[in-house]
């Protein structure tokens, strides 16, 4: 669906944290796992909070860490040091 934005990312166990922290933050978004990566999606707009992801990995997290388990993503970015947002801007 062209309204659809996605973010994946290599599986590994920081990662799956940052997707259980999406799911929390998101209701409404599909998880797609494969045997390497895991790519979510959601309509309109997928936020990544960082007091969520720290929650889930039980230590401070830098949203700047994500480029280390950063396969893909499609939407425009909207990033500061507490959210990274995906959203498609008319």
């Amino acid at each position: 669906m062209a309204d659809n934005v996605f973010i994946a990312f290599q599986t590994s166990d920081e990662s799956r944290a940052i997707v259980e922290a999406i799911l929390a933050d998101n209701p409404g978004t599909t998880v797609d796992e494969q045997p390497a990566m895991v790519r979510v999606i959601r309509p309109g707009s997928l936020t990544i909070r960082r007091e969520t992801v720290e929650e889930h990995m039980g230590r401070d997290f830098d949203l700047q860490e994500l480029q280390l388990y950063l396969i893909t993503l499609t939407g425009n970015i909207d990033e500061t040091d507490d959210a990274f947002t995906l959203a498609w801007h008319n």
